[in-house]
């Protein structure tokens, strides 16, 4: 086997036509399968599906050209692309926006209760619509702010469903019955799909169906917390057939998704899902005294500063992680967008920094070009300034204060929002998630908003119209066991 078939998932067992079929008809098996449960959701959850699947793989733009249906051309430049993005996927982000607040409104959410209880998340999609009057290409940055808008309506779609605690699970379970193995399918037989080249060195990646190795690292972080989650719910309900089915599925994901982070190389998504289950797995325990949590999180932290002035950790890790001290030339980027003249206290405008004459400017003296700061916290304070960077630090406080509050009524999604949110605060440290429709940012206003009357108790009774398995799976749920 050469060098270049192992970098890139060995030999081809079967021919590609024959994989394509066996994987299409392993995804429709898993549909039918998720139908016949009979899950208590609606058809409204397809578009946070359908949102969701987007935000991990590519636009659809990007699929049809794949398939040989060019779209709207090509853009002259990176920055004409970065402006004026593809028309199609514009209509689509914005249709599937309108459905999810036709949907809300013939729910009749609960708009002034959900404004009274995230004041912060409020504030800080205000204050991104104030941004865009000071930006240099407010039409452009207008149009990524309805983008962002989708993630407050998707979750809200989400939590107005009859059974939320099935509509997460299902979401998830659905998006990722698409992803993974098709994700799989690309690397190992259509690399001209799944294998992505770095625009100016030329270096190969393994992507998947997703955009970059980056998002291909995210998206397995992303569904390795919930199905690793998952199987700390399953393992401890009645021993059944259903059980056993489940506990296969769960297991056989968790082996993918560790062979899809093996092909990506993505050292951050490994440190970040590393930290997600532990924290997870910890809170599990019983003599983790929940009301506790914020002292044993600044004893970790404090403890890690120590190691760091002590020891200097942080190299030993980076060999470990075969990363050289500038994590891939990301510090020496972070030097020079900090010496980039912008109004410090606001910023360049609302997702308007990598716009304009600033690309030509960053891409002096590189081999490549720029079009990210790899760092979100940077990020933000280039596009919105300290005011925003100090309402994102809020909104992330808030959040947690909800959590806090969360894992002494509710252990169940109280570990999983907080085992997220470690996970999505280390990631953007090298890389960034706060920003368009990213799939990390979507599932961040999952876990941040609360909305009025809402409830995810693992301990209730099993819904009307539940399947046999639904229920066995829901009958027992204890703690202690895990």
């Amino acid at each position: 086997m050469t060098p270049t078939l192992a970098l890139f998932g060995g030999t081809q067992i079967l021919p590609p036509p024959v994989a394509l079929l066996l994987t299409i008809g392993f995804v429709v098996f898993l549909f039918r399968r998720d139908f016949r449960q009979r899950p208590n959701v609606t058809g409204a959850l397809w578009l946070p599906l359908v949102w969701l699947l987007l935000g991990c793989s590519r636009p659809l733009s990007t699929w049809l050209s794949i398939f040989g249906l060019p779209v709207g051309g090509s853009a002259a430049s990176l920055t004409a692309s970065l402006q004026e993005g593809r028309p199609l996927d514009a209509c689509v982000y914005f249709g599937l926006i309108a459905a999810g607040v036709y949907v809300l409104n013939q729910r009749q959410a609960d708009l002034p209760g959900f404004f009274d209880k995230n004041r912060w998340l409020v504030a800080f999609l205000i204050y991104c619509f104030i941004a865009i009057s000071w930006s240099d290409f407010p039409f452009v940055s207008f149009k990524r702010w309805i983008k962002i808008l989708g993630h407050p309506v998707m979750a809200l779609v989400l939590f107005t469903e009859p059974d939320f605690k099935q509509a997460f699970t299902r979401l998830m379970k659905r998006s990722a019955y698409v992803l993974v193995p098709f994700s799989i399918l690309a690397i190992k037989y259509y690399p001209e799909i799944g294998r992505t080249y770095d625009e100016w060195t030329g270096i190969p990646m393994n992507a998947g169906i997703a955009q970059g190795k980056n998002l291909l690292g995210a998206m397995c972080m992303l569904f390795a917390l919930f199905f690793f989650w998952l199987f700390l719910r399953t393992w401890p309900t009645q021993r059944s057939r259903e059980r056993r089915s489940e506990l296969r599925l769960i297991v056989g994901f968790l082996l993918m998704i560790a062979w899809l982070f093996k092909m990506s190389h993505s050292a951050t998504a490994l440190v970040c899902l590393l930290v997600g289950v532990l924290v997870i797995a910890l809170l599990g325990r019983r003599f983790i005294k929940k009301e506790r949590i914020t002292l044993y999180l600044f004893a970790g932290g404090c403890a890690i500063i120590i190691a760091e002035l002590t020891f200097g950790i942080s190299a030993y890790v980076l060999e470990l992680l075969h990363r050289d001290s500038t994590l891939t030339t990301r510090t020496l980027l972070w030097a020079d967008l900090l010496k980039v003249k912008i109004n410090p206290i606001f910023g360049t405008g609302f997702e308007s920094f990598w716009l304009g004459d600033r690309l030509q400017q960053l891409h002096e003296g590189r081999s490549w070009q720029p079009n990210e700061s790899h760092n979100g916290y940077l990020e933000t304070y280039l596009n919105l300034g300290l005011v925003g960077l100090l309402m994102l630090i809020a909104l992330i406080i808030d959040t947690y204060r909800k959590i806090r509050l969360e894992l002494i009524g509710n252990l169940d999604w109280g570990r999983f929002r907080l085992g997220f949110l470690l996970a999505l605060l280390i990631h953007d440290f090298t890389e960034v998630s706060f920003r368009g429709p990213n799939p990390l940012w979507f599932v961040f206003y999952v876990i941040a908003i609360e909305y009025p009357n809402f409830c995810f108790s693992s301990l209730e009774s099993p819904s009307a119209g539940s399947s046999p398995e639904e229920e066995e799976l829901e009958l027992v749920y204890s703690e202690d066991q895990i």
